[in-house]
């Protein structure tokens, strides 16, 4: 079977596939349990300063067959809470990168360097979130505010810091080489699309926000899509993210320029058994395409290019 063993930003995964924030990583248990069902990482929900109850129900909505809504508002205990999930996690073995969100760089400085402190291997900032006012993309959403942001939080870890950067952009591969420029050791490519529906009997947004995330198997050739732009773009290494729940999933990534990618939406619907699955699944369909290590398909789409430094 290929070896599925890859180095993202320093950091020597297990398989190429993590947890995405968000999902499944309200406690410090649900972390250790994707962990052990065979994630080579697990990401953190997003926390924040201060304790946040998000937005009011309805949040989430399956959307057909394509993946799901959401609008959940950003909810989390705050840092001072949180770190008692970390320490529960990082018991079990797992691997732990600590997700945070802020609305200014130095906010943003503060808190990776207080998750920092919990043992994490290293930090993810959510420049990307598509609908929490004064967070995520209003605060990431051009180049020179991801660069100040990436620059002060790398001033304050030690850790590898990665940058999650939004399709909610013109050229979101310029996000991206402003985090490289910044400082930051990997990028992941994408979060949700800003989408929303609504109820034609109610005549308002199904989502009680109005505006909510697109996630699941209808955005995957958008971060494909980014994730080839953004590997002609950077030499640091990119966690692909959105609509992954196939081992062929994965490897559309990874020949697109993808070191390791997050799974989130089928974790959701199909609970962490799909890290096993796919984790399985993958090192055979490498070896059928010829492929003895992971390392080897990427950017194997691209023409003439070597794969990024780790």
């Amino acid at each position: 079977m290929a070896d599925l063993g890859v180095r993202v930003a320093g950091l020597e995964l297990r398989n190429p596939l993590l947890l995405a924030s968000g999902i499944w990583g309200e406690s410090g248990e649900s972390l250790a349990g994707a962990w052990r069902a065979g994630a080579g990482g697990v990401i953190t929900k997003s926390i924040g300063s201060v304790p946040r109850t998000g937005y009011p129900n309805p949040t989430v909505e399956p959307y057909e067959r394509w993946g799901m809504l959401n609008a959940m508002g950003l909810p989390n205990p705050g840092i001072d809470e949180y770190p008692r999930e970390i320490e529960t996690a990082r018991a079990a073995g797992a691997l732990v990168i600590g997700s945070v969100f802020g609305a200014t760089a130095e906010e943003f400085a503060a808190l990776a360097a207080r998750i920092e402190a919990t043992g994490v291997a290293a930090v993810e900032l959510n420049l990307s979130c598509p609908h929490a006012e004064g967070f995520g993309t209003e605060v990431g959403g051009t180049p020179d505010d991801v660069e100040a942001i990436v620059r002060a939080v790398v001033r304050s870890v030690r850790v590898p810091v990665i940058a999650k950067i939004t399709p909610n952009s013109a050229d979101p591969a310029g996000l991206a080489a402003a985090a490289e420029r910044g400082g930051a050791r990997a990028v992941s490519a994408i979060n949700t699309l800003r989408a929303m529906a609504i109820d034609l009997r109610l005549r308002r947004p199904v989502l009680s926000h109005g505006l909510g995330g697109l996630s699941g198997p209808a955005i995957r050739p958008v971060g494909v899509a980014c994730v080839w732009q953004i590997y002609d773009r950077v030499k640091i290494p990119i966690v692909g993210v959105g609509g992954i729940g196939s081992a062929d999933d994965v490897l559309e990534y990874v020949m697109a320029g993808a070191t390791a990618v997050e799974v989130g939406t089928a974790v959701a619907f199909d609970g962490i058994a799909v890290f096993g699955r796919l984790r399985d699944a993958l090192s055979g369909r490498l070896e059928e395409l010829g492929f003895d290590r992971l390392t080897d398909a990427i950017g194997a789409a691209h023409a003439g290019r070597s794969a990024p430094a780790a």
